[in-house]
């Protein structure tokens, strides 16, 4: 029984060892678990903005579009507002989809962005519509969307903990 009990200690030690070695291993996978959960839901989240951003921009680039054949927009592209309706209302019909993904995975604040965006959005779209001829109130409302545009990458950049990027606006050069 003395050889037991001389060995007792060592056969504790293992047995506190492989129970440590378990528990370690147990916590390393939950965190990895989490971690690659986690990721998963960046990933979708990621996917789920851009494609609300990409849905809403169709519109944008639409009233541009028609902005300048009303004469209120330098876009290259004119578009009567009769050719644009069926568009318009194809973006529409896209970017609602868009929304109710956004509404469901999105962070608060970059949804409420997301609001502020489509709300100018819509404006530019009901002035267009009204055939107003008014380059500075279309340059205001251009400006409104440009700033909604950008706090909604900001609130997308933080909620996904990306780094500050571009703000999207394209500096001219003077002429020389």
């Amino acid at each position: 029984m003395s050889a037991f009990l001389q060995q007792l200690p060592a056969l504790a030690g293992v047995v506190i060892g492989a129970l440590g070695s378990y528990l370690a291993l147990v916590r390393s996978d939950s965190r990895r678990f989490e971690r690659d959960r986690a990721d998963r839901w960046d990933e979708r989240r990621l996917a789920v903005y851009s494609e609300y951003a990409r849905s809403l921009k169709k519109s944008v680039t639409l009233t541009y579009r028609v902005a300048a054949h009303l004469g209120n927009d330098p876009h290259p592209h004119p578009l009567a507002l009769d050719e644009a309706e069926p568009l318009l209302a194809r973006a529409t019909d896209d970017r609602d989809p868009a929304g109710e993904a956004l509404i469901m995975l999105g962070s608060r604040d970059v949804v409420d962005r997301a609001r502020v965006w489509v709300t100018v959005v819509m404006e530019m779209e009901r002035f267009q519509r009204s055939g107003t001829r008014d380059p500075q109130a279309w340059q205001a409302l251009l400006e409104r969307q440009r700033r909604g545009r950008e706090g909604y990458y900001s609130a997308v950049r933080e909620d996904l903990r990306l780094p500050p990027g571009h703000p999207g606006r394209w500096l001219t050069t003077p002429e020389t």
